[in-house]
């Protein structure tokens, strides 16, 4: 089912951030242009595999907007994203997240204690952003039913399910070997 997710990660470009090796797709980066098939694809297969039972979508901005569009779209289930951006709205709660690339402060607004969610990104590599997130959602009250990562690469996910107890629900491991992405293994493997 997964074929033209597979196929637009094998063809991405690969650029160095400092020692990181950092693909270009889709995906994780909204260039070249996003297929709607591949939004379907990534939509399907986390409706199938996910804990759906949820108040709300929770998605990190940027990358985690399109996929949580897709997601609400086929389940008609609300989303919230965590911004980059400060509003000082009553409750914001302020997050810092480190990644294997950089940091910021992400900021979490309407999200409410006893809400149940599905707290999806793009990737996850060093677990930084996924970890800051878990943590702060539950001392926030909140319910995390699933936590999707539609690209895994590196250790991140056994980092996260070892600081935080959550499992990281992954679509694609992948890995960039000389140059090139390498597709590891699929959910539906």
């Amino acid at each position: 089912m997964l074929e033209e997710v597979k196929k637009s990660l094998e063809a991405s470009p690969i650029i160095k951030k400092g020692d990181y090796n950092y693909f270009v797709n889709p995906i994780s980066d909204g260039v070249p242009a996003m297929e709607p098939k591949m939004l379907r694809e990534l939509s399907l297969v986390v409706h199938k595999y996910a804990d759906l039972k949820v108040d709300k979508i929770v998605a990190v901005e940027a990358m985690g907007i399109h996929l949580a569009t897709a997601l609400s779209l086929a389940t008609d289930i609300p989303f919230v994203v965590i911004r980059k951006r400060q509003y000082g709205l009553e409750g914001e709660t302020q997050v810092y997240q480190k990644t294997g690339y950089g940091s910021s402060n992400l900021y979490i607004n309407d999200l409410h204690p006893g809400e149940r969610v599905l707290l999806i990104d793009d990737v996850v590599s060093t677990g930084g952003t996924f970890i800051a997130l878990i943590k702060t959602l539950e001392d926030l009250g909140l319910e995390i039913k699933s936590a999707v990562a539609v690209i895994e690469k590196g250790k991140g996910k056994e980092i996260v399910k070892k600081e935080t107890g959550v499992e990281i629900l992954s679509i694609v491991k992948l890995d960039v070997i000389d140059g090139k992405v390498v597709i590891e293994k699929t959910i539906e493997d």
